[in-house]
């Protein structure tokens, strides 16, 4: 069993939550920790990432980064998107978000920043009738190795099913450091990879001091993506693996 990511020792139960200690966010255009128009709640047991206020997106991209780092971990998320997307988000931001894994920490990110430099472990939701595939890979500011051979494109679609409406998807990630992260739905490995590092773009108004091209991404933060549709985390949990690597 995944062990709750818990206040007292290295994670966060969002079931018994009432407010977000323990965790950092960071939202384009702002300073750390300034929760514009309260993207990031925690109501009724759960993460809620919604745009009630907002009268325009705006660009405004936004990770919440549970403040400590893993290298070792399985990671289990279940979300469910919900509502409409806020006025403004872009096209393919309908039914997305993510997970982002070996990142930076929010504080070293520049105040106009749009994303961390990360592995994005991508949440897609169906739109009622075309098949989109979820728990896929895309690369802000990265790159990884698939079959032995470095793979430069932003995002690679997994072999999982489509999950239309508002039901609850279990996502599952095993990251190994930089040796072994695998993508898992319904018991199933439905992406692998291996070797994360920075390199790439797809990120801006980063600090060049941060984005230190071919460094081994062998451990970082974890982050939950706003990217315009509301989402829902009911349970964010993790099973620390680091003390079985020694």
């Amino acid at each position: 069993m995944l062990h709750p990511l818990r206040k007292r020792s290295n994670g966060f139960n969002c079931s018994t939550a009432k407010n977000l200690d323990g965790w950092d966010l960071k939202i384009a255009g702002y300073d750390l920790n300034d929760n514009y128009q309260n993207t990031f709640t925690v109501e009724d047991g759960m993460i809620k990432v919604g745009y009630d206020g907002y009268k325009e997106f705006g660009g405004r991209y936004g990770h919440l980064f549970y403040k400590k780092p893993f290298s070792h971990y399985r990671l289990r998320v279940e979300y469910r998107f919900v509502g409409e997307q806020a006025p403004g988000g872009e096209g393919w931001a309908l039914r997305n978000s993510g997970a982002m894994l070996h990142g930076q920490s929010a504080a070293s990110m520049k105040k106009d920043q749009d994303f961390p430099i990360s592995i994005e472990a991508q949440f897609l939701g169906g739109n009622g009738k075309d098949e989109r595939h979820t728990s896929n890979l895309c690369t802000p500011g990265t790159h990884v190795n698939i079959n032995g051979k470095l793979e430069t494109a932003h995002c690679i679609d997994s072999r999982s099913k489509t999950y239309h409406g508002e039901q609850w998807v279990t996502a599952e990630f095993l990251v190994l450091g930089d040796s072994l992260i695998q993508h898992i739905l319904e018991g199933e490995v439905v992406m692998e990879y291996s070797k994360p590092q920075i390199g790439g773009g797809v990120v801006n108004n980063y600090d060049p001091a941060v984005k230190l091209d071919g460094k081994p991404l062998t451990s970082g933060t974890i982050s939950l993506q706003s990217e315009s549709h509301p989402i829902h985390f009911r349970k964010v949990e993790l099973l620390d693996l680091s003390a079985s690597k020694k």
